[in-house]
């Protein structure tokens, strides 16, 4: 059997390890200055936003640094994370307008109660659930009652105000 020296075996080494630095696919492991910044999801209506797909899938989604920016910010609003460490799915004003992200857009919403946002047959309402998690966010309910579903979809995720005078953040 023969053996490789030990010099080719160095040249194999760095031949496979150069070759490891060629990741062509856009992440985290980028250059800034080589990836487009990110756009924000397009903003639509609810109607419109959900026309035409089989609304029984849809699921909140997280929202980007770009969809945030595009919603003017995160001050003065209260958030829903569906995990203490993700981005909002969801953003509002205490009694005023709220923003959902489904189906890869971000939906705008009106105030329609306590807690209870609504627009385009889309309705969200959140409850405050006892209890908060290890960051020490309160948990709420979130739930979503999608046009033409019989049944609501519903969400257990983490509130967070920033600058709303709220008790938490």
């Amino acid at each position: 059997m023969r053996r490789l020296s030990p010099l080719a075996c160095a040249l194999l080494a760095i031949a496979i390890l150069t070759a490891c630095n060629s990741n062509s696919a856009p992440g985290n492991d980028r250059e800034a200055q080589i990836d487009p910044a990110p756009t924000p999801a397009p903003r639509m209506g609810a109607a419109e936003a959900l026309s035409g797909i089989v609304v029984e899938a849809v699921q909140p989604e997280t929202m980007t640094d770009a969809d945030i920016a595009a919603v003017r910010g995160l001050e003065g609003r209260c958030s829903i994370r569906l995990t203490q460490v993700s981005e909002p799915s969801f953003l509002y004003r205490p009694g005023g307008p709220a923003t959902i992200k489904l189906n890869g857009k971000l939906i705008e919403l009106s105030a329609a109660g306590e807690q209870r946002f609504a627009a385009g047959g889309l309705t969200v309402q959140l409850r405050p659930v006892e209890g908060e998690g290890n960051a020490g966010l309160p948990e709420h309910d979130m739930i979503v009652m999608l046009p033409g579903v019989k049944d609501e979809l519903g969400f257990r995720g983490y509130r967070q105000c920033v600058g709303t005078g709220e008790d938490d953040g």
